[in-house]
């Protein structure tokens, strides 16, 4: 099984494919940790699209979340199922905003020393807070991926809206690798 775990940030994309990976015994790849190098530089695209692609090469069965459009395609030519997270907004909003406040208080450490900022919490600019970011992209990803559902382009691919977290419960506890 190779699948590809998208949705907006806050909806819990980490949460299931780490759920998943242990489930199915699938390889896990969270591509934030990879995309965000230390001091929050991101690696550049080339860069990022091979290490991407160094771990499905490595892997017969793999989960990998994120929606870093530059990998992509990559990830679900390869890929057999998408797991599209989709979240009505409040509960999204709810989550995005407790996840963070939790994160810049107990200085939880993200990927390459990296932690939440305190301008999370209060900038209304989406290239500066996740709050934002996720507050802005939540009708962003529902065209995208209502469509993606829709491209002949992606017929090889099974896709699975999940829009809470008992559907996704029952989802992994029928899936098979």
């Amino acid at each position: 099984m190779k699948i590809s775990v998208v949705g907006n940030s806050g909806s819990g994309k980490t949460t299931a494919a780490r759920t998943m990976s242990e489930r199915l015994a699938l390889a896990h790849l969270e591509l934030d940790s990879v995309r965000h190098q230390p001091g929050w530089e991101e690696l550049p695209d080339d860069r990022f699209a091979a290490r991407v692609n160094a771990f499905m090469d490595a892997h017969d069965a793999w989960v990998i979340d994120g929606n870093y459009s530059v990998i992509q395609e990559r990830i679900w030519e390869r890929a057999n199922t998408v797991v599209w997270l989709d979240v009505p907004f409040g509960e999204n909003m709810r989550n995005i905003v407790w996840r963070t406040l939790r994160r810049v208080v107990m200085r939880k450490e993200l990927w390459n020393g990296n932690r939440e900022r305190w301008s999370n919490l209060f900038s209304l600019d989406p290239y500066r807070s996740v709050i934002a970011w996720a507050w802005t992209r939540h009708g962003v990803y529902r065209r995208r991926y209502g469509a993606a559902r829709e491209d002949p382009r992606w017929d090889h691919l099974r896709f699975v809206r999940i829009d809470s977290r008992d559907a996704l419960d029952r989802w992994v506890a029928h899936a098979r690798r």
